[in-house]
């Protein structure tokens, strides 16, 4: 296998991750939904162990998509 260095700009890094790691948009929106997940089960962790000390609420993650945006929101 050959090694080499990759040179990546702010410009550029985009769409190299869309590129190479979410060339499908399915994988895209459950790698988000994941994220949220995690996030949210972070909080519950933390509230369980007394390190979160806000108010903990419903926890929910909400998708929400209109015309042209998807939006996935959590309180995580």
């Amino acid at each position: 296998m050959q090694k080499g260095n990759i040179g990546v700009t702010t410009e550029n890094i985009f769409p190299i991750i869309k590129k190479f790691l979410y060339s499908d948009h399915e994988i895209f929106l459950r790698e988000l939904v994941s994220n949220a997940v995690d996030a949210t089960q972070k909080l519950k962790t933390l509230a369980s162990t007394g390190d979160f000390k806000g108010e903990l609420g419903d926890l929910t993650i909400h998708v929400k998509i209109d015309k042209d945006t998807i939006t996935i929101s959590d309180r995580g």
